[in-house]
């Protein structure tokens, strides 16, 4: 049982905890004596503190290091970029730099956790301690900037605004800088916070797609998503040991945890996509009014598109792309008969369109 702040039986029955190489540098310094087993060689020791069960570091027993979490982690990479590239080409989308940070941190915890928990650096050696300690800063801003992704979404703050990112790297500062030393505030900040962000996220996605959107299907892959981080860490914490054991010290169940974990950001990418695709839009086609005159015949600067609430707040560009073609007559004499006969029954809100997504008229 796993007390508050209490990280002797993760450190001793987790294998591979990155955490921990924190916590063995400060035995290693001043209480040496508690280091027994398989950690009294720091050259030889697997990750963790007295690990129960643990993966020699490389080049020692036979030990070719954490080489499934390796290739997990790889392969990983490899995903997230293109997560990253995908969820940049969706210029229109409401939230895209906020999950494109969130996609960006969480690709750069990964090559980082190939080091941590690899066994590829002896334990206690300084490059392994800073490491981590970087590791765990990033882990840390990577759940706030989860939570920045929901605060988005409500629209309270602006996309891609100083404002929707500036707390992260605050977070980032404070926690990186005192993670190190502090164990009470250690397991507070990569465990307390990310559960909380994990919790305020849900419910505010819930709130918007079920309340705000009307919708279903992406709320599947919210909670989809969320099951998949939860088996991550139950196969990390309950199968790791059992694994390395099974396997004589040659795995363990960070590679498992890896990959689930890797899955949930991507079921969390789908989530995303399914609230901003015009698909979503196509069931309110009556917050659409048609274009006034000035929509009509302006071909440059400025153009006028009449949208609702929601509309406004989950559509760009992108989305409106469809709407512009079926909407805007071919001449400017069914331009005007269209203008005519508009009956416009939401309030208006002026959307800056380039004009090159204006179609070209037909030839007389």
């Amino acid at each position: 049982m796993v007390g508050f702040g209490d990280f002797q039986p993760l450190c001793s029955g987790t294998p591979s905890y990155p955490w921990c190489n924190l916590f063995y540098r400060q035995l290693l310094d001043h209480s040496r004596e508690t280091l027994q087993g398989a950690s009294t060689d720091p050259q030889s020791a697997p990750v963790g503190v007295n690990p129960q069960c643990g993966i020699p570091r490389i080049g020692h027993d036979g030990s070719v290091s954490n080489v499934a979490n390796i290739a997990a982690c790889g392969v990983s990479i490899l995903l997230v970029a293109v997560l990253v590239f995908l969820c940049h080409r969706r210029k229109a989308a409401v939230g895209r730099w906020e999950l494109r940070t969130l996609l960006i941190v969480y690709l750069i915890t990964l090559p980082i956790q190939i080091v941590t928990n690899a066994s590829l650096l002896p334990q206690g050696s300084t490059a392994l301690v800073v490491l981590t300690a970087i590791h765990a800063g990033l882990v840390v801003a990577l759940f706030w900037v989860l939570l920045a992704n929901a605060i988005v979404a409500t629209q309270w703050i602006e996309d891609g605004s100083m404002a929707s990112i500036a707390h992260t790297l605050v977070r980032v500062d404070k926690h990186m800088a005192a993670c190190v030393s502090i164990k009470l505030r250690l397991f507070i900040s990569t465990y307390f916070t990310f559960t909380s962000a994990i919790i305020i996220y849900l419910a505010l996605m819930t709130y918007i797609v079920l309340h705000v959107l009307n919708e279903t299907r992406p709320m599947w892959y919210y909670l989809l998503s969320a099951a998949l981080f939860v088996l991550a860490q139950l196969a990390w914490f309950l199968l790791g040991r059992v694994i390395c054991r099974g396997s004589n010290q040659k795995v363990d169940g960070s590679f498992i945890a890896t990959v689930l974990e890797t899955a949930s950001v991507g079921v969390l990418f789908l989530a995303w996509r399914s609230i901003t695709e015009g698909a979503l839009y196509a069931s309110q086609a009556h917050s659409f009014p048609a274009p006034d005159h000035q929509f009509c015949i302006q071909k440059h600067g400025t153009t006028d598109l009449s949208t609702d609430a929601l509309s406004s707040r989950y559509e760009r560009k992108h989305h409106i792309d469809t709407l512009i073609t079926s909407l805007i007559p071919s001449s400017p004499e069914s331009c005007n008969n269209l203008v005519r006969n508009a009956s416009f029954r939401q309030p208006v809100k002026r959307i800056p369109i380039a004009s090159s997504y204006l179609p070209e008229p037909s030839p007389k």
